[in-house]
């Protein structure tokens, strides 16, 4: 069902962060898409950085990269799980990247000599990044999620920027959905409305009636309480929608589909329902989820475990993986940094698999050589994601083919033996960017290979985000003594995934396929390796 004009959705999150914007978003889009509208989902996000590429996972997560090779917020991960489509570089805006572009026309005159002002000029530029996403695709329906809590100063510009679309557009044209906190005070047996009312009148003071309020609560709303809250907040009846927690993520559609969220949303922009949702795949998704027949045990060998989002596309990719393998993965994390060669049968005994995590830098790093190593010589299923995969040819020179010195000139840069190097036409360079391969890139698969078993075509695409490659001058070494070079990107003849045939199942791939999973088209690399660790 095509729409005669773009219509535009906007979240904001109130009273406390990671209220779960992203995923309401997600679901929203998913209950659209299913109705026949073409929909798009992006995150404009306050920070001043450009992008999270040069983040620390601990301050944000993981750092997502998209087809066309932009780092961005790992929300735009939920989006493209949730909506099987990919995003782009123009789904994530940040703070960074408006003032850079605001400040380049500047510097190019392209304000003619005006005194330039967050308005109109940071403004306009926050509304030409949410109306490029339709002029671009032509999106029916374009969601935008407004990171941080409203109130926060560095939201300021995005909420009038909202507010000025509102009013050149009209109230049919643009919707605004708000998500809150009703905490419940176990002390009194009450579910607290104040924080809400408290938040929409920020809102109201910065010019935005909110259309939509979604109520994250950890216990029923009665009709009471959403009564109140919609004459205390000035919406109707309808609009107040209860998020309660629920086990999984995937369940929010369902339970926004049951709240009518989009029958609501779609009502007040002036659009035909259109179809009933088709969820049948999606629920029969939940259902497996819901009832695995088996268990495996995987450890997720990384540096940075102690906040889970760190590895959130990996996470969720397990998840997918299993319910395809009718299977709960349940994942161990591991600080690589606890393993040593005195510990490491105790530490990663129990385990059914083993998978080593994507990172940059030498903290943990031999911890995840000793990890490999252990896989490989107790035949336990391995995947090496990145610096995994780097790990596995590392682990493999020095014990296998005797290089004791091997090592990546990223971490020595004066060993003897770099088996993980940079290109020579990437040593003259000394922006890092300029050095990273980020984004999709071919890959030729060898048919005698697990790779292929897996993804059943012998020509892939899989997205990027490192800096060193592996050493292609070390390639015979190691192919004579068993570890084999499958994956061959067909244009620089880069190395791209490494297997050891003679082992039950040991892949090691430098792209991230974590990225390419999706609740309705599972990675095939993930499948092939929880299947492998179930039947270890």
């Amino acid at each position: 069902m095509k729409l005669q004009t773009t219509k535009y959705i906007f979240v904001t999150g109130g009273v406390t962060s990671s209220l779960g914007k992203g995923i309401i978003s997600a679901s929203l889009a998913k209950l659209l898409q299913s109705r026949g509208y073409n929909v798009t989902i992006q995150k404009l996000d306050p920070y001043i950085n450009v992008d999270p590429g040069t983040l620390n996972p601990y301050e944000h997560g993981e750092c997502y990269v998209t087809e066309d090779g932009a780092e961005t917020d790992l929300d735009l991960g939920h989006y493209e799980r949730f909506l099987n489509l990919p995003t782009s570089k123009a789904n994530n805006v940040t703070t960074g990247k408006v003032y850079q572009s605001v400040i380049n026309k500047e510097r190019r005159g392209d304000y003619l000599g005006k005194t330039v002002q967050v308005i109109p000029h940071i403004t306009d530029e926050i509304k030409r990044c949410i109306r490029y996403l339709a002029e671009k695709k032509d999106f029916d329906i374009v969601i935008t999620e407004i990171g941080g809590t409203v109130g926060d100063i560095e939201s300021l510009p995005y909420i009038e920027s909202v507010r000025q679309m509102k009013w050149e557009l009209g109230h049919e044209n643009c919707l605004v959905i708000h998500l809150t906190l009703v905490p419940y005070l176990e002390a009194t047996g009450e579910l607290k409305t104040k924080p809400t009312q408290h938040s929409v009148k920020v809102l109201q003071e910065n010019g935005i009636q909110p259309d939509i309020l979604v109520l994250r609560t950890e216990r029923e709303l009665s009709e009471d309480l959403r009564d109140k809250v919609a004459l205390f907040c000035n919406v109707d009846r309808k609009s107040v929608i209860e998020s309660i927690n629920v086990p999984t993520i995937y369940e929010v559609p369902i339970r926004m589909k049951h709240e009518k969220l989009d029958i609501v949303a779609l009502a007040k922009l002036g659009i035909p329902e259109g179809g009933e949702p088709e969820l049948k795949p999606w629920k029969s998704f939940l259902k497996k989820l819901k009832s695995p027949k088996y268990e495996v045990r995987i450890g997720l060998i990384g540096k940075y475990v102690e906040l889970k989002d760190a590895y959130k596309s990996i996470s969720e990719s397990f998840i997918h993986a299993g319910v395809m393998n009718e299977c709960k993965v349940i994942l161990d994390f591991i600080h690589s940094e606890t393993i040593q060669d005195s510990n490491v049968d105790e530490v990663l005994s129990g385990l059914q698999g083993i998978l080593v995590a994507p990172g940059f830098g030498s903290r943990g790093l031999e911890g995840k050589i000793i990890a490999v190593k252990f896989a490989r010589e107790k035949n336990v299923p391995y995947l090496g994601i990145c610096l995994g995969m780097q790990c596995a040819v590392i682990e493999f020179a020095r014990n296998v083919l005797q290089l004791k010195a091997a090592d990546s000139t990223e971490l020595n840069p004066e060993t003897s033996y770099p088996v993980i190097d940079l290109m020579e036409e990437q040593k003259g360079l000394t922006k890092k960017g300029g050095t990273m391969r980020l984004g999709a890139y071919s890959c030729e698969i060898k048919d005698d290979s697990k790779s292929f078993q897996a993804y059943k075509q012998t020509s892939i695409t899989e997205r990027h985000r490192h800096r060193y490659e592996f050493n292609n001058k070390f390639l015979n070494n190691f192919e004579e003594k068993g570890m084999k070079a499958v994956g061959i990107n067909p244009d620089s003849d880069l190395v791209e995934i490494m297997e050891i045939p003679d082992h039950k199942w040991f892949v090691g791939v430098q792209f991230h396929p974590e990225y390419h999973s999706t609740v309705i088209n599972p990675h095939p690399l993930f499948v092939a390796f929880v299947k492998a660790a179930c039947n270890a």
